[in-house]
């Protein structure tokens, strides 16, 4: 089958990923019993202000509640406070929320119901630092996060160790009433305690754990911040508590859920569909060469799928600083395929994050073919330096070729699609 454009083509499969992690749909398919007394709706994440809407819409009951969303991420909601703070870097308005949503839960009995919704994107929007530190720690553990390479489980189990809100913390405050976490999945292998740094889920991951990739990745975290993570006060709470006994944990929206619709889709219009993997995570440039070696192989030698294709993956990849340039990992990875499929004819392809932002600007991602290379040089941009000066952004600025559908309403993290014509 000839597909006529391959960038609406590729940009339907990502609209079917979407579509499949939209909260209202995935909600309603999770509601518990109401409650005897209050229902409180709390929730963090890039997509909680329209987990919180879609709640709205499905729960007939008296609700209040508050969430915290990226700014630009809002939703109309009635009866639901939204907040906006900074991602992926913290400010005060985040701190404000945590202060708030710790608050919302405080007082309350075991006939009340705690909905939390849950999103990627929440470790960054709740900052709380622990006693003895402060939110410049906070920002400056972040960033060094975000620079290290390290992989997001390793993240948020440094983050937890590090905050009042995260680990559990939150849905402790709650007890004795009952939470119910709805948790839309952004984190390779869907484990729902590493979203967000599991505020209302917590997990066993230790100090021990936290400091171990401290090290492995050689992070430089301030003095306050080591000498907190290296004492008992950091340990977050078991999930053999108590408090955690009556709660209930629904992953309800996630990458391997989203690539199954995305392969129907690209099935439904004649191309058959392959998926590597829902978990795929590593240096971004190093995991966009492979892809590029899967895609010359399908292209030149018809192995190991026979074209047309739509190859699939989804995970989330990770970037280490190496420059001070615009991007984020979609982009650097597609910079490296790009590089990698250089003069190949018949492969075009996406990457996207599914929240709809990439890094700091405002594309999600963008989109290549085996013309990329040469369209940047023509217009005075080396695709080889703009990749070692972490430039993935202004490469594809160059050549028109950024994907921006701006803010989706969910995050089950990246999507990679390949079309191999």
């Amino acid at each position: 089958m000839t597909v006529p454009d391959p960038k609406v083509f590729l940009t339907s499969i990502f609209n079917a990923a979407v579509a499949a992690a939209d909260p209202e749909r995935t909600i309603r398919d999770h509601l518990p019993a109401k409650p005897r007394g209050r229902t409180i709706v709390i929730g963090a994440g890039k997509g909680s202000a329209q987990m919180a809407a879609a709640f709205e819409k499905v729960w007939d009951g008296p609700i209040e509640g508050l969430v915290v969303t990226r700014y630009g991420y809002g939703a109309k909601c009635e009866r639901i406070e939204i907040i906006e703070a900074a991602h992926p870097v913290p400010d005060a308005a985040g701190l404000e929320a945590s202060r708030r949503l710790l608050e919302k839960v405080q007082g309350l009995t075991a006939d009340d119901l705690v909905m939390a919704l849950i999103s990627g994107g929440g470790s960054a929007l709740l900052p709380s630092p622990a006693a003895g530190l402060t939110l410049a720690d906070e920002i400056a553990v972040n960033e060094a996060l975000l620079a290290s390479g390290a992989p997001i489980a390793a993240m948020n189990t440094i983050r937890k160790h590090l905050s009042t809100i995260k680990g559990g913390r939150l849905a402790a405050a709650a007890w004795p009433a009952k939470v119910v976490s709805l948790v839309v999945s952004d984190i390779p292998g869907d484990n729902p305690a590493l979203v967000a740094s599991g505020p209302t889920v917590p997990d066993t991951g230790s100090r021990e754990d936290a400091l171990a990739s401290i090290s492995a990745y050689g992070m430089k975290l301030p003095d306050a911040v080591m000498a907190h993570i290296q004492s008992p006060a950091a340990d977050a709470p078991d999930p053999d508590d108590e408090r955690f006994a009556r709660n209930e944990v629904h992953l309800i929206a996630s990458a391997g859920v989203s690539l199954e619709a995305a392969a129907v889709e690209a099935r439904r219009q004649g191309i058959e569909a392959v998926i590597l993997s829902d978990a795929v995570e590593g240096e971004a440039r190093e995991v966009g060469g492979v892809h590029a070696a899967i895609a010359r192989e399908v292209a030149t030698r018809n192995r190991p799928f026979q074209k047309p294709v739509l190859i699939l993956s989804g995970g989330e990849t990770t970037v280490t600083l190496r420059a001070k340039g615009k991007g984020g990992r979609n982009s650097e990875f597609l910079l490296a395929f790009a590089i990698g499929i250089n003069r190949v004819e018949g492969i075009h392809a996406l990457a996207a994050d599914t929240d709809g932002i990439d890094g700091s600007e405002n594309n999600a991602g963008a989109f290549a073919d085996g013309s990329t290379v040469s369209r940047m040089r023509a217009a005075g941009v080396d695709a080889k330096a703009m990749l070692a000066g972490n430039n993935a952004w202004t490469a594809f600025n160059a050549v028109g070729d950024l994907f921006v559908p701006g803010p989706t309403g969910t995050n089950v993290n990246d999507l990679r699609a390949i079309l191999v014509r």
